[in-house]
């Protein structure tokens, strides 16, 4: 059987943990290794995790040194054929996610990406994501920008190197890109495979990480393209903020 490792990185967030645990335990697909990397929270979250620590198969609750410090730690405690982060506030999308996606996909798949959902804390899904994955995806679509989110993006283990922690919000972007240029077969679900949670910090960060952004695209599709795609991005992010009034 396909295995995969579910990993949720969580700090402070009482107030969301116990959704997203139930999200992932309440799979049916059997072949689930389910980890939880704390950074050591203050409020109640460890002690909600606690009630579920007989469906977890790894706690660590510690110190880190920042979010990619903390994805690092759930990748390498990871066995799983494939691995998927749904950090706290996020869920899959159903409590058959995993079952249709695993007898679906191609045995040989590589990554495994499909659609996501925003939702307020209430679990209302608001609308769909900005950026819409496309039917068949290649390392080179991401200069449009991360076209699959993080929570929808399951990687082969194998492919999979640690988050660079030089970079402090954008490294997801280079680890999808990273893991993307590796793979020899890429498969669209075809579905919805996370929920994620709209929330405040990626707005007050938006505009540090589309600096490193830059640096990352400067990376992979070389300066000229990197600018061309930078300045196409700004102009339609700058529309879909006053559409939505996202200011």
């Amino acid at each position: 059987m396909t295995t995969i490792s579910i990993i949720t990185v969580v700090y402070n967030s009482e107030k969301l943990i116990r959704t997203t645990i139930e999200s992932i335990v309440g799979q049916d697909y059997p072949g689930l290794e389910y980890i939880i990397i704390d950074g050591k929270s203050k409020d109640s979250t460890m002690d909600i995790v606690d009630e579920y620590r007989d469906r977890i198969h790894k706690i660590v609750s510690e110190p880190d040194h920042g979010l990619y410090d903390a994805m690092n730690k759930g990748l390498h405690l990871a066995t799983g054929d494939y691995v998927l982060y749904i950090n706290s506030g996020d869920r899959l999308a159903s409590s058959s996610t995993l079952s249709d996606i695993f007898t679906s996909a191609p045995p040989d798949s590589d990554i495994i990406y499909g659609d996501t959902q925003i939702t307020d804390a209430q679990g209302n899904i608001l609308h769909s994501r900005r950026h819409r994955p496309p039917e068949n995806l290649t390392w080179k679509d991401y200069k449009r920008g991360m076209l699959v989110c993080h929570q929808s993006f399951i990687a082969r283990r194998s492919l999979c190197s640690d988050y660079d922690t030089n970079y402090k919000y954008a490294a997801d972007f280079d680890w999808c890109l990273s893991t993307l240029a590796k793979a020899k077969k890429i498969t669209n679900h075809g579905g919805v495979i996370s929920l994620f949670l709209e929330g405040g910090q990626t707005r007050r960060t938006i505009v540090p990480g589309l600096k490193e952004r830059y640096k990352i695209m400067r990376k992979y599709y070389g300066t000229l393209k990197a600018t061309f795609w930078n300045c196409i991005l700004g102009i339609k992010f700058g529309w879909w903020m006053l559409w939505h009034r996202w200011f």
